[in-house]
């Protein structure tokens, strides 16, 4: 922070190169888990059906319409998740990294977050700050909203973005990826850690 008078905005960029390394390794894990997501489901309506075929007379139908309604969202995930993969990779075929990972004022918080088509805007009573988490043997920032804030929140913006869902809000089927990579930003941990106080009057900051 600067000791000539207030300071209007704080800016983290974001390391190109870092982060396009990350993007390499991330997607492949999350592929690697949507397929072996939809082998399980497959797998396992496979089985019901069979045992339906097998033992028709036996009084399994139940309990193997059961299982394939257990399945049936193991299925539907895998399909979301490679969706959401192809717009991703259209999205950065399409689009260079953003040069600007966050920015804060007295406003509030403004995210980049790559696959988005614009900013998320949060508003600091809307938000507590970062968790600092270790991810794919990385650490990386996850983004902690206060309880109860959404995307038709006062004052959010960009929350409802199928891109900012899948990193904020993940699916519980899905392994989180955090929103940034640590590395990849041109501050230090610590460095945002005071930025977020002093833009939030205390009410955001990062935790271990």
């Amino acid at each position: 922070m600067s000791d000539q008078g207030p300071v209007q905005t704080f800016v983290v960029g974001v390391d190109r190169q870092a982060a396009a390394q990350r993007r390499v390794v991330v997607r492949k894990v999350q592929r690697r888990g949507a397929w072996a997501t939809l082998a399980v489901g497959a797998l396992g309506i496979v089985g019901a059906v069979a045992a339906l075929m097998a033992f028709r007379g036996a009084g399994l139908w139940p309990f193997a319409l059961l299982l394939i309604a257990a399945m049936v969202p193991l299925v539907l995930s895998t399909v979301q998740a490679l969706r959401l993969d192809s717009e991703r990779q259209r999205w950065i075929a399409a689009n260079e990294l953003p040069p600007v990972a966050m920015r804060m004022s007295p406003k509030g918080l403004e995210l980049a977050c790559e696959g988005a088509a614009y900013p998320v805007i949060l508003p600091w009573g809307t938000v507590h700050g970062f968790k600092q988490v270790k991810i794919f043997g990385q650490f990386v920032l996850e983004l902690k909203l206060a309880p109860g804030i959404g995307a038709t929140t006062a004052g959010v913006r960009g929350l409802d973005q199928p891109a900012v869902r899948a990193v904020v809000k993940p699916s519980p089927l899905l392994k989180p990826t955090g929103l940034y990579l640590v590395k990849s930003l041109d501050q230090p941990v610590h460095v945002i850690d005071q930025a977020l106080k002093h833009f939030s009057n205390g009410k955001a900051s990062i935790v271990s």
